[in-house]
């Protein structure tokens, strides 16, 4: 075989890896075997909104993918309530070994009995992994005696004792306490192969930066981006008007735990500011939506309204720098603080007068109502450099962007946050940015570039500057992937009664998305087959109470955001969807709002989902069917060169 230079450059390379034809072919042999186990499970969770207890239990539980194994496993030799219990302490060992421990007497042989039906889980779990994966999802204490476990056959009769011996050694000397909770660890991890979060970690709930804290510790995950999670990226980034955002919607429901106690961010300037400028103002018309429960004094209630107030005039004349910066955006219908007529105590919009809620503008001028006051402007440069300062959120930001984008294509799957921009005769919506014309997956592609642009890019440069206005695009521009809308009505909101211009109409996209010849060509529009693949959605939470479903297009497209947070959850009828892609197929999950408890020890709760099978496949998926399958066997082809250049003598072994 004739090598060309690229290529004996790049088998260089690869020899320092494999030094000798013996290694490349163990290698060969090994990447061969992988391509005929199953494909790992994909958990799919989306609208999680800070929502940080419920995330964790959904994930520990795997979306009810560790019951079933046990119920497969255990189907006819353990009552339904053992079941319960087993996969209880599976999901959160520390907490239920201190409910379930029986009196002293009674120890030792419980410990026994739960340390081999753990043992039976481990090995149901691990079986579509090959040995080396294995060993590094059981991180941490007893991992060799976790592997010895886990491949011994109790069953042949010269190992049983020993293995017996192995259990009733851990139990002796203490450790079983221990070895319990390493080993339902290891079942967490080993049930679920990779999590996708299809966007909106943060805002509504108290502790998104707890959710990111556990992704990042998570062994395989990826994130695409929600709406929510770019502000407070391009917040990160030091965009002043995402700032200036997320700190109004903190303020609004009376959510400031991941600002303040999470990430630090001292508000301090705006409290001071808001004291001197409003202290007179009662801003009634900012007194925070309580989604989270709060205990402040009528003072701090007063302080948090004045402040809310405070950012959210600073907002809008934020904002009107970007729009004013980027006409591309055509955004111009959303500066309103120049359509106010001050004597009147009323506003224009699109020809209609409406009077004004709050009459009290004390830092807008009618000469020049965009222009920040040099006190305003002190607070933005403080809260600014907070932000910028930020290890924790800094931290996170990096994290989101090593690990996510606004779209993702996997095994045949399409997923995003949003919607694909549409216009109203089913063609992808175009949008001018910089000196090109995008739409579709050009559009996504260039809206994640400028996303990381504005982040990564140095201070001062037009490139950030470029970045960061795109960022804030993506929270709330009409042609935003993220966003979904055709405008943002936040001054509306405020100030105006007449419900009619609170109204922000959505994209053609979510009518267009119930019409399978639609979905089916986005699929194509993104390189995939129309016929397998499915678009995953989240943004838009299915109102069950109004008998929506979570299926659209006769299946090619799931919703599953269905009401995560608690904020939304009265209003959809239920607390979420998840999505589990396995080995024989898809499972959609329905998770209940309280606990469902069939078990007759009530401080042993059952999950709360119920699991509808979407599709499931004669055949069995495997490895060499995914997209880690095409990189395997594209790892196997150069390993083949590199084995053929040994034989040949162009590479001499090194041994």
């Amino acid at each position: 075989m004739e090598l060309f230079p690229d290529h004996l450059r790049y088998l260089t390379h690869l020899a320092k890896e494999f030094p000798s034809q013996e290694t490349a072919a163990e290698a060969i042999i090994n990447l061969q075997a992988q391509l005929k186990l199953p494909k790992g499970t994909e958990h799919f969770i989306s609208d999680i909104h800070g929502e940080y207890e419920a995330f964790c239990k959904v994930v520990n539980h795997a979306s009810g993918a560790i019951q079933r194994k046990i119920d497969e496993i255990f189907k006819d030799t353990l009552s339904g309530e053992d079941k319960i219990k087993l996969g209880a302490l599976i999901y959160t060992p520390e907490t239920m070994l201190g409910i379930m421990l029986p009196v002293a007497d009674e120890q030792k042989q419980w410990y026994q009995r739960t340390l081999l039906r753990l043992t039976y889980v481990l090995r149901a779990v691990s079986s579509k992994y090959p040995r080396t994966k294995v060993r590094q999802l059981i991180e941490g204490r007893f991992e060799r005696l976790v592997e010895e476990l886990l491949y011994e056959n109790e069953n042949l009769n010269d190992k049983s004792e020993y293995y017996q011996g192995l259990i009733e050694t851990i139990v002796s000397t203490g450790h079983a306490k221990a070895f319990i909770v390493v080993m339902a660890k290891a079942i967490q991890r080993l049930a679920i192969d990779h999590l996708h979060v299809v966007g909106d970690i943060y805002d509504r709930g108290p502790a998104a930066h707890l959710i990111v804290d556990r992704l990042m510790d998570y062994h395989s995950v990826d994130v695409q981006w929600g709406n929510h999670d770019i502000l407070w990226m391009g917040a990160a980034g030091g965009s002043e008007a995402c700032i200036a955002s997320v700190i109004r919607i903190s303020l609004r429901h009376a959510n400031m735990e991941t600002l303040e106690n999470g990430y630090a961010v001292s508000l301090l300037p705006l409290a001071s500011f808001a004291i001197e400028t409003y202290g007179n103002d009662p801003c009634e018309l900012f007194v925070q939506q309580r989604f989270n429960q709060q205990d402040d004094s009528e003072g701090e209630q007063m302080l948090m309204a004045r402040m809310h107030k405070a950012i959210t005039i600073i907002q809008f004349k934020l904002e009107a720098q970007i729009i004013r910066r980027c006409p591309e955006y055509q955004l111009e219908d959303r500066l309103l603080l120049d359509k106010i007529d001050f004597e009147k105590g009323t506003i224009e919009i699109d020809r209609q007068v409406y009077p004004l809620l709050d009459r009290k503008f004390q830092t807008v001028t009618p000469e020049d109502p965009y222009a920040l006051t040099p006190a305003e402007q002190h607070v933005v440069d403080r809260l600014k450099v907070a932000f910028l300062h930020s290890e924790k959120l800094q931290e996170h930001a990096r994290f989101l962007f090593a690990n996510g984008s606004i779209y993702k294509t996997c095994n045949g799957n399409l997923l995003y946050h949003g919607c694909i921009p549409m216009n109203d005769d089913g063609s992808f919506k175009s949008l001018s940015l910089g000196h090109a014309t995008s739409s579709g997956a050009d559009l996504m592609d260039t809206f994640t570039r400028l996303a990381r642009q504005g982040f990564f890019a140095s201070e001062d440069s037009t490139e950030k500057q470029q970045g960061l206005d795109a960022m804030w695009y993506l929270w709330c521009g009409p042609c935003s992937p993220l966003f979904g809308k055709g405008k943002m009505t936040t001054f509306e909101q405020y100030f105006i009664e007449d419900k009619a211009t609170h109204k922000e109409p959505r994209n053609i996209y979510y009518s267009l998305r119930d019409d399978e010849t639609t979905v089916r060509r986005i699929l194509e529009a993104f390189g995939l087959a129309s016929d397998q693949g499915h678009v995953i959605n989240g943004h838009v939470p299915v109102i069950v109470k109004k008998k929506e479903r979570p299926l659209k297009a006769g299946g090619k497209l799931i919703v599953i955001d269905g009401g995560f947070s608690r904020a939304y959850q009265q209003k959809t009828g239920i607390a979420g969807y998840t999505l589990v892609f396995n080995s024989w197929g898809l499972l959609l999950a329905t998770h209940q709002q309280g606990e469902v408890n069939s078990s007759t020890r009530s401080d042993i709760p059952a999950i709360d989902c119920m699991t509808e099978i979407l599709e499931q496949r004669n055949h069995r998926i495997r490895i060499k069917d995914t997209d880690l399958g095409q990189e395997i066997k594209q790892r196997i082809d150069e390993l083949m060169a590199l084995h053929d250049a040994y034989r040949t003598g162009t590479f001499l072994s090194r041994h």
